[in-house]
């Protein structure tokens, strides 16, 4: 009897093997370390926002508008659960995406209303927090940039056959990834204008 369990478990461990159980599973847990990565780098980006924002409205009190939006779009992202299950839920992940858009807009803006301080651009905190912000926008890049290729493993891993069997029956489906903005505004082509007017002599 209990050779006949162990012949079962071996056949049993050579199937899963065969049919790429194992291969998702590796491929999901790269997922999921390449997603706490990009939260990591999102958490470290809002951390840092209201020191910012204290710095700009200590010499920019009336730009209270681009102050506002900036808060707002924080608390926007602070509001969404950024679960490792939010990986799993096309909808969500959209949220998601659409909230830290909108942050790093507003953050940008926020950024550019330096240029009209001269006093705020030379404040030594600002400029080390404003180092620290593109520091932290390059870090999401390249985190986003793993997780969309451990996403691209993954998705192409459970839609092969056989590990398309596999995954079927487990519930395994494809993951959600990160998309462009604004697709047609990219493939668009640049327009270029050159100045007719004759040059000054």
């Amino acid at each position: 009897m209990r050779l006949k369990l162990l012949a079962l478990l071996a056949l049993a461990a050579s199937l899963l093997t065969g049919c790429g159980y194992n291969q998702i599973q590796t491929t999901d847990e790269q997922v999921n370390a390449a997603w706490s990565e990009v939260l990591n780098q999102y958490k470290r980006r809002a951390d840092l926002i209201p020191n910012l924002v204290q710095i700009v409205q200590g010499y920019a009190a009336h730009e209270k508008e681009v102050l506002t939006k900036v808060t707002e779009a924080r608390a926007n992202v602070a509001g969404l659960k950024a679960t490792p299950e939010l990986i799993n839920d096309p909808q969500a992940f959209a949220k998601f995406q659409a909230a830290q858009a909108q942050l790093s807009g507003a953050l940008a803006r926020l950024l550019a209303v330096a240029e009209n301080y001269p006093n705020l651009k030379a404040d030594a905190n600002f400029r080390d927090l404003q180092a620290q912000v593109e520091g932290t926008e390059n870090r999401i890049a390249v985190a986003r940039n793993r997780y969309i290729k451990a996403v691209q493993e993954y998705n192409v891993t459970v839609r092969v056959f056989p590990n398309n069997l596999t995954a079927m029956l487990f519930g395994y489906q494809t993951k959600a990834n990160f998309t462009v903005e604004d697709e047609k505004a990219i493939s668009a082509p640049p327009a270029i204008k050159f100045d007719t007017a004759p040059a000054a002599k």
